[in-house]
C-alpha cells in the first residue's frame, strides 16, 4: 500500500472501513427513530423524511417507525437510489447506496476537483489535450501502404484569360487565379479587393462574416505580390483569398466561437491550418460564421443564409464558410465537422466539399467539441481544388496527439479504371452512370453491420466530450445565456448523467462497429447519401472521408411570384476508407470533369 504524502498513516483497510460506515448508518437511523416527528407528520411519514447534513442524519426532521421498520433509505441515501435510475442502475441495496454516498464524498468529488483545477478552467478545449486518442486507421492497417508522404503533382490548366469583370472573377477555380497569379495576369492585392468587395456587399445579406480581416489580407497580398516580383512562387495558393472557420486561432483577431459568451476573445495563437495556408501564400481575407460553439447555423450576430434560397438556412455550424463559397465571396474556406457540418451545408448550399480522413489535419489551435470525431475540411468551388487546398493544409503538430503524417496518393493520378465503386440505393444514379461510362466498375452495394445504436454511440462521445472543454462554462451558468436554448444547453446538462462506465462501454460498441464496417467494405469506395444521419453518424465514428459533390437542381417549395431562380441543390457523397481521400477525390473529379453543376453561380438575394 502507498504511503500517503505528508507522513499520514495509511488509510484504514476496506474491512474496517465498512464496519464505520454500518455503525454511522445505524446510529444515523436510531437518532431518527428516537427523534420527535414534525408536525403534520403521520405514521405513513408525511413530513417525516429526516434531513441530512454531510450524509449523517439530523434531528431537524423525524422518520415514521413504520419506514424504519420497512427498512427503507433515509436522506442521501434515499435520493442517491432515486437517482440511480438515471444511470441505469437501480440494483444497489441500502448498505451499498450508503458506502458509494460517503466513497463520492471522500474520495470522487475532491478528485473531480483537482482534476478541473488542472485542465478545466480554460474553456473549449485548447490545452491538455487528451491521452486517450483515436486512430481510424488502425482496423485498417493491413491495408495501408507505409510510404514518405510527397505533395500531388497539380494538373496544368489551359492560360486563362483575366475576365473583364469581377463575378467572373470570383467564381473562377484555385487553379485559374492560381495561373492568372503565376502569370502576372492579376496581382494579388487586386484578387483581395475583389473579394473583399463581395465579402462587404453580400456578407450581412448572408449573415456569413464575423471579422474582416483587412489590414491582414493586404499585408499578406503584398507579399504574395513582393514574392512574385522576386521570382518565387510558392504554388497553387500564392496569393489566393481564403476564409477560416471562426473556431480557428489567428493572432490579434477576435475568435469568437459564434457565441456572445466569447465575442471578444482573442487567442494569442497561430492555428496549425492557419499556418500552412499562410506558408502556402494563401490570403486571409475575413474570419467566417460558426454556428455559437459550433452547433448549427446559429450564432450571436443572427442565423446564416442558404445563397440559392435566401429565405433557407444553411444548416450546419461552418455555415460561413459554406455559404461564403458558395456565393463567390471567397474562392475557397475551412470549415470543421465533428457530426454533419462539412456535409450539411455543403449539400444545402451546393458546394464541393472534403471531410478528410479522421487525423489528416491537425487541429491546434482550433476549438474543440470531440478529440476523437472533430476533423477541418476545405469547401470550394471542384474537387480538384479541394484537392489542392487538403495538400496544403494536411500534416501532424505535436499539439494534436491525433494528427498523423498521411501517405496519400496523388488524386490527380489515380486511375479509376482499376477501381470498384458500390453504390447504396440512396445514391444519385447520374454519379453513377457518370462514372461508369469513365471506366469504373460500379456495383450495387450495402454496408453491413450488426450494431444497432450508431446514433447513440455518436450523441454520447461528442456530449460527453464537449462538456469535458466546456465544463467550466457551464457551471458559471453561461449556458443561460446561449443562442439557441434547445440545442448544447439541453444536450451538455443531459451528458452530465453519462456514467464513466458507459461513455467506456460507446466507445467499445464504436470499435466494434469499426471492425465490422472494415470487414464489409469490399470495394474501393462507395456513392451514397451525404446527409442520411445514419451514415453522418457512422462516416464520423469510423473516420471515413467524403467528397460531398453537387449533382442538379430543383425547384423550391413555394417560390415567389413570378419568375425565381430560388433552387433545391442536390448532391450526393462519395465515400473511401480512412487514408483513402485520394479514391474518393479522383472519383469526384472525374464526375466533375464531364458535368458542370459545381459550376453554377446562386442568385444570393435575388429572385
Amino acid at each position: 500500500m502507498r504511503i500517503p504524502r505528508g507522513g499520514r498513516r495509511p488509510p484504514p483497510s476496506l474491512h474496517h472501513l465498512l464496519l464505520l460506515l454500518a455503525a454511522l448508518c445505524f446510529a444515523a437511523l436510531k437518532t431518527a427513530a428516537a427523534a420527535p416527528r414534525t408536525a403534520g407528520g403521520t405514521e405513513e411519514g408525511g413530513g417525516g423524511i429526516a434531513s441530512v447534513t454531510g450524509g449523517i442524519m439530523g434531528t431537524k426532521d423525524a422518520i415514521s417507525a413504520k419506514d424504519i421498520s420497512r427498512k427503507e433509505p433515509v436522506g442521501g441515501v434515499i435520493a442517491l437510489k432515486e437517482s440511480m435510475k438515471y444511470f441505469d442502475a437501480d440494483f444497489f441495496n441500502d448498505s451499498k447506496l450508503c458506502e458509494m454516498e460517503n466513497g463520492a464524498k471522500e474520495f470522487n468529488v475532491p478528485a473531480f476537483r483537482e482534476n478541473r483545477r488542472l485542465v478545466a478552467i480554460k474553456d473549449g478545449g485548447l490545452h491538455d489535450p487528451s491521452v486517450l486518442v483515436f486512430k481510424s486507421s488502425w482496423s485498417w492497417s493491413s491495408k495501408s501502404k507505409v510510404k514518405e508522404s510527397e505533395m500531388f503533382d497539380y494538373p496544368q490548366t489551359s492560360m486563362p484569360q483575366r475576365p473583364s469583370n469581377d463575378e467572373d472573377i470570383a467564381f473562377m477555380s484555385i487553379i485559374e487565379l492560381g495561373e492568372l497569379i503565376r502569370t502576372k495576369k492579376i496581382t494579388s492585392r487586386e484578387l483581395t479587393d475583389v473579394f473583399l468587395r463581395r465579402l462587404k456587399r453580400y456578407g450581412t445579406v448572408l449573415e456569413s462574416v464575423i471579422t474582416y480581416t483587412e489590414d491582414l489580407a493586404y499585408k499578406q497580398a503584398k507579399e504574395a505580390d513582393d514574392l512574385l516580383e522576386q521570382g518565387k512562387y510558392l504554388g497553387p495558393l500564392h496569393g489566393i483569398p481564403y476564409g477560416l472557420k471562426d473556431i480557428i486561432a489567428v493572432p490579434e483577431y477576435n475568435t469568437t466561437w459564434g457565441s456572445k459568451t466569447f465575442k471578444n476573445q482573442v487567442i494569442d495563437m497561430e492555428a496549425f491550418v492557419y499556418k500552412r495556408l499562410k506558408s502556402a501564400g494563401a490570403v486571409l481575407v475575413a474570419k467566417l460564421v460558426t454556428g455559437s460553439l459550433a452547433y448549427d447555423d446559429i450564432w450571436f450576430g443572427g442565423r446564416t443564409r442558404n445563397p440559392w434560397n435566401i429565405e433557407e438556412f444553411s444548416t450546419g455550424s461552418s455555415a460561413g464558410p459554406t455559404a461564403s463559397t458558395s456565393a463567390g465571396l471567397v474562392p475557397f474556406a475551412i470549415g470543421s465537422e465533428t457530426a454533419g457540418s462539412i456535409t450539411y451545408p455543403a449539400a444545402r448550399c451546393g458546394v464541393t466539399a472534403l471531410r478528410p480522413s479522421f487525423g489528416t489535419v491537425a487541429r491546434t489551435g482550433v476549438m474543440s467539441l470531440s478529440e476523437s470525431l472533430d476533423k477541418l475540411g476545405p469547401f470550394c468551388r471542384s474537387a480538384a481544388d479541394c484537392a489542392i487546398v487538403l495538400d496544403a493544409i494536411r500534416g501532424a503538430d505535436a499539439g494534436d496527439p491525433s494528427s498523423r503524417e498521411i501517405a496519400l496518393e496523388d488524386p490527380f493520378h489515380v486511375d479509376i479504371t482499376k477501381l470498384t465503386v458500390g453504390y447504396l440505393d440512396s445514391a444519385e444514379m447520374e454519379v453513377v452512370k457518370v462514372l461508369s461510362a469513365k471506366g469504373a466498375k460500379l456495383v450495387p452495394f450495402k454496408l453491413n453491420y450488426n450494431v444497432e445504436s450508431v446514433q447513440f454511440i455518436l450523441n454520447i462521445t461528442m456530449d460527453v466530450d464537449m462538456l469535458a472543454h466546456f465544463d467550466n462554462w457551464q457551471r458559471e451558468g453561461h449556458d443561460d445565456d446561449y443562442e439557441a436554448q434547445d440545442q448544447w444547453p439541453v444536450e451538455l446538462r443531459r451528458a452530465r448523467l453519462v456514467p464513466a462506465v458507459d461513455y467506456v462501454q460507446a466507445q467499445r460498441a464504436r470499435g466494434r462497429l469499426i471492425r465490422e464496417v472494415q470487414e464489409s467494405f469490399t470495394v474501393d469506395a462507395f456513392i451514397g447519401n451525404a446527409t442520411d444521419w445514419e451514415l453522418v453518424c457512422l462516416g464520423n465514428l469510423v473516420g471515413l472521408p467524403i467528397v460531398v459533390v453537387p449533382t442538379g437542381f430543383k425547384s423550391i417549395e413555394h417560390p415567389p411570384k413570378g419568375n425565381t431562380r430560388r433552387r433545391t441543390t442536390v448532391t450526393t457523397g462519395i465515400y473511401a476508407p480512412p487514408d483513402h481521400d485520394h479514391i474518393a477525390l479522383a472519383l469526384a473529379m472525374a464526375y466533375q470533369s464531364v458535368t458542370d453543376h459545381h459550376k453554377q453561380r446562386p442568385p444570393i438575394d435575388a429572385n
